[in-house]
């Protein structure tokens, strides 16, 4: 099935125009944050603050509906449906204390979950994925430390998706300096995220029977065929590792009080088994397989964003990536988003985005790839195609709180709409509540 489906934190992203290098979760997607900022500066009362005790700073929640429709199932070799729905609710804790050289400490403890249901699944007829739906829980801790008289900021986290078909640990260093007029903010990341794939096949490529000392293939009454482990009754489906390092790079400036820019790139390099078993492939000759693709794959985006304010009401940000990878994709993504300030508590934010990639060599539609290839797939997410992402978002900050309630500071709506020119269409709305 093709899940292009939006976390909850990263649909929010998205909608702010505040791309995070992935490559996607491509495969856009585990742990951002809603918000972001070009060039922070350092928050003054935090320099005289002098309470050490731990304390809440902020609290977080998002949850979001997302709807989906095409007819390029990889699943079924790249037609069939695509139908996906998924609701998705995110929860991010953020605690802080000073040490003893009274530095700044953050813990954030994010909390994210999703259920969604794919119409393609259904196809797959394997124990494990016959069923619709799917749930995945996400969880994330991040530790930061910020030295204010030296502009330097310092910190660790960790992550962790799982679902019935994926299983992925991360880990990630992070640091930043500010230069010394504290214009300018150079910062780096890095990422390892260690994958296990579960090998669901689609029945029909599952042998009935194996050695008498190995695993045994059964026959359900429903007709599939599912792996067993002796007479135990219980299902066992091995898994196959897939590794993913990133080294993120940024460099922020503040050119003067309305401009401000940032530089951005990403090196990615995947090893392990980068294909799914249960998309297949149908070849020229009529005769059909699963999915193979190289066990190697480097990405590499870079960015630039820019944010102009242009008058007391208005701010336009803007965002520009480039993308290249070994598998022959190239990829260019523009976004731009007005945020206009209807009143000093109230502002309406309209988005567009626009992409557009070039096919990997791998790929070729149904019963278009030679059966003689050595890698294949039909997975549209490798196709050339182009798409459009717009919408808009409604932010209130009235100064007593919303609905008179002083803890809740903001909270935010933004409805999204994304069209591929190859029949993919989807809809995604969020609502964002902000607790100080």
């Amino acid at each position: 099935m093709k899940k292009i489906y939006l976390s909850v934190l990263g649909f929010s992203l998205i909608c702010r125009m505040h791309t995070y290098a992935q490559g996607s979760r491509d495969t856009i997607a585990h742990n951002l944050k809603p918000g972001f900022s070009l060039a922070t500066t350092q928050d003054q009362d935090t320099i005289t603050y002098r309470p050490r005790r731990l304390r809440v700073d902020e609290i977080n929640l998002v949850s979001s509906y997302y709807n989906q429709n095409g007819n390029h199932s990889a699943v079924t070799g790249g037609i069939g449906t695509e139908k996906v729905n998924d609701f998705s609710n995110g929860l991010d804790l953020k605690l802080a204390w000073l040490n003893n050289s009274l530095n700044k400490n953050t813990l954030s403890i994010g909390l994210g979950s999703d259920h969604h249901t794919s119409a393609s699944a259904a196809y797959v007829s394997a124990t494990g994925a016959s069923k619709t739906g799917g749930s995945r829980i996400y969880p994330s801790l991040d530790w930061t430390i910020e030295d204010a008289k030296k502009g330097t900021s310092f910190g660790i986290g960790t992550y962790y998706s799982g679902e019935y078909n994926y299983k992925s640990l991360g880990a990630d260093l992070h640091f930043s300096a500010k230069t010394p007029n504290k214009m300018g903010e150079f910062g780096v990341k890095l990422q390892g995220y260690f994958d296990h794939v579960t090998l669901i096949y689609p029945s029909e490529f599952i042998p009935k029977s194996t050695v008498s000392t190995g695993p045994t293939y059964v026959t359900t009454a429903s007709g599939n065929s599912v792996l067993s482990s002796g007479g135990s009754g219980k299902v066992n489906i091995p898994t196959s590792p897939r590794n993913t390092y990133t080294a993120s790079f940024s460099y922020s400036q503040i050119i003067n009080s309305r401009l401000q820019v940032m530089f951005l790139a990403d090196l990615v390099t995947q090893h392990g088994f980068l294909s799914l078993p249960f998309h297949r492939v149908y070849f020229s000759n009529g005769k059909d397989t699963i999915e193979r693709l190289p066990s190697s794959r480097f990405k590499l985006p870079l960015g630039f964003r820019a944010n102009y304010f242009l008058g007391d009401n208005i701010i336009l940000r803007s965002y520009y990536r480039y993308y290249t990878d070994s598998w022959g994709s190239k990829a260019n993504t523009a976004n731009l988003e007005i945020t206009y300030k209807v009143s000093p508590f109230f502002s309406i934010s309209p988005f567009y985005r626009y992409y557009t990639q070039t096919a990997a060599k791998y790929f070729a539609p149904f019963e278009q790839n030679g059966a003689l290839q050595t890698y294949f797939t039909s997975n549209y997410e490798y196709a050339k195609f182009n798409s459009q992402f717009f919408g808009v978002g409604f932010r209130i900050a009235p100064p007593k709180g919303v609905l008179g309630w002083e803890s809740l500071h903001d909270l935010e709506l933004r409805y999204g709409h994304y069209k591929q020119n190859v029949g993919l269409v989807s809809d995604v709305v969020s609502i964002g509540l902000g607790f100080k």
